[in-house]
């Protein structure tokens, strides 16, 4: 079973997957403002590929922005992606430029 982990500093954040002193996956974030983050950033290691690492960080940050009440706006390509798959399933997250 993956941990997945979450740090927030106010200006930056990331979901991860940690291994001792070493990060196997991340998702990176900035916030802008109050309301928004930026996710900026993928990474899963090639030890966790093929395993849903990728997804699961975003279902992770998904679960947190709904709790906050805040939105997305994803610069990530994996990101990007994922959220055009699955409107359904994120687009509820997403900051829109006319709210």
């Amino acid at each position: 079973m993956i941990l997945i982990e979450h740090e927030d500093n106010g200006t930056r954040g990331r979901f991860f997957v940690k291994e001792r002193d070493e990060y196997l996956a991340q998702m990176v974030y900035i916030w802008s403002g109050k309301d928004k983050i930026i996710v900026e950033h993928t990474e899963v290691d090639e030890r966790l590929k093929g395993q849903s690492v990728g997804t699961q960080l975003l279902s992770e940050l998904a679960a947190w922005v709904r709790e906050q009440g805040i939105k997305v706006v994803p610069v990530c390509p994996f990101v990007k992606a994922i959220v055009e798959k699955k409107p359904d399933e994120y687009n509820d997250i997403l900051y829109k430029i006319h709210q």
